[in-house]
């Protein structure tokens, strides 16, 4: 039996699963579609999230009403505006994703324990029938499904036999859509789709199998051995094993202890950033809530990193090490403002600013200076380390915006988006 998509219901034939069951959810224009259930007057009509069309924004997600008109995410603000004039614009509330992105990873945590978050609004999930419950695999799908659907979003599921299948099948049926590639038919719902279908085959690699005559992914999976090693490398016949669904997929357990690598925030600046102080006030910024993140999580980490991008294209990366491991965004910041005077000089353009925290492992036994305390940990930490958790404490009650410092002010709404929060430490397409 082949894929079936939109499933509303199914009989005993289709309750039999034999195998592994991973399933990949994702939420459905998900940024616009919690703004229009905080506004039901957006209902029905074109919403897009992204920067401003006058200060060279870009979007950051398009509503299905928007997405008729030809607007997609990561398009130029600009573009998107002469495609769609009449569109309802919003730079976007953060705060408010996350909380709906943490109530419906909350869903997936309540129907197993075997949960990959891979961003804000998408995880693959384990259901293989033994391995938690014994209950049907399409039946769990189909609960999380109406469970999302009762929050006020939608979100599209797949479900097959690996990541990849469903992954795939994931994009097969927008919005509200569940595919369901039966065990034993991966290769029949692979074979005729583009190269492109596939996450990790991209422009140049889409290119170079189109020169040898391989379009589709049951080309692909016949291909003589050199010609995928001439694309992919030492990967060749891994590409091979997706593309005939035989990819052994594994997903680990939410609580797994070497879950979190990293804990990171970036953000795209609506105008860019030329003078120092300003510089400065976002790498604050964005460390307050690295720092709230680590200390939520209980985690402290080694080595700082600086993200920047110049409104020319170029970018640039740089680490250091620090003595001592921290959760302290007093720390961390001034060293990532050290790093900046290294790569960067008053006058340059800067689009996007990056900053995150790494290299969790404890040390112990270690000679502080004379103004650092030294917790259990041995993490050290700053005289202004009280007043960050109290401010944590204040937020956690009341909201970010309860309270904040002046440079947040400084801002307004130019900070575009937030790029990325954790790097998860575990198997992902």
């Amino acid at each position: 039996m082949d894929a079936l998509s939109g499933i509303s219901g199914f009989d005993g034939l289709f309750d039999v699963w034999e195998g592994p069951a991973i399933g990949l959810m994702d939420l459905d224009a998900f940024f616009a579609s919690v703004e229009q259930l905080d506004h039901p007057e957006w209902r029905g009509k074109p919403v897009i999230v992204g920067g401003s069309p006058e200060e060279r924004g870009v979007v950051s997600t398009a509503s299905y009403e928007a997405r008729r008109y030809g607007v997609h995410s990561a398009m130029s603000s600009a573009q998107a505006q002469k495609l769609c004039p009449d569109a309802i614009w919003t730079h976007g509330h953060f705060d408010r994703y996350r909380e709906m992105s943490d109530q419906v990873m909350a869903i997936l945590a309540d129907e197993t324990p075997f949960v990959d978050q891979v961003s804000i609004d998408e995880a693959f999930f384990d259901v293989s029938p033994g391995r938690f419950s014994r209950e049907s695999p399409i039946a769990i799908a189909q609960r999380i499904s109406q469970r999302v659907s009762e929050l006020g979003i939608t979100c599209s599921i797949g479900l097959g036999t690996s990541k990849t299948v469903a992954k795939i099948a994931s994009d097969r049926d927008k919005p509200r859509g569940l595919t369901i590639v039966f065990p034993g038919t991966e290769q029949s719902f692979l074979g005729p789709l583009p190269v492109r279908a596939m996450s990790g085959i991209g422009k140049s690699a889409e290119a170079a199998l189109k020169k040898s005559g391989i379009r589709t992914l049951g080309f692909l999976a016949k291909a003589p051995a050199e010609v995928l090693r001439a694309v992919f490398g030492i990967n060749g016949e891994v590409m091979r094993q997706r593309a005939l669904g035989l990819e052994a997929s594994s997903v680990a357990p939410i609580d797994a202890e070497d879950e979190v690598k990293s804990v990171s925030n970036e953000r795209t600046f609506a105008r860019d950033l030329t003078d120092r102080r300003d510089v400065d006030a976002a790498l604050h910024l964005l460390g307050e809530t690295v720092g709230r993140r680590l200390r939520r999580r209980g985690l402290a980490g080694r080595t700082v990193t600086v993200k920047v991008k110049f409104s020319f294209g170029e970018g640039r990366t740089i680490q250091r090490k620090l003595a001592h491991p921290t959760d302290d965004e007093n720390i961390f910041v001034s060293c990532a403002c050290d790093l900046m005077d290294t790569i960067w000089y008053e006058g340059m353009h800067v689009r996007l600013l990056g900053i995150g925290i790494s290299d969790f492992k404890n040390d112990s036994g270690v000679q502080t200076d004379l103004f650092c305390d030294v917790d259990e940990r041995g993490a050290v930490a700053s005289d202004r380390r009280d007043l960050s958790v109290a401010v944590d404490r204040v937020r956690e009650r009341f909201g970010n915006a309860s309270v904040g410092f002046g440079r947040a002010a400084r801002f307004g709404d130019d900070l575009v988006r937030p790029d990325k929060f954790l790097n998860q430490n575990k198997p992902h397409e």
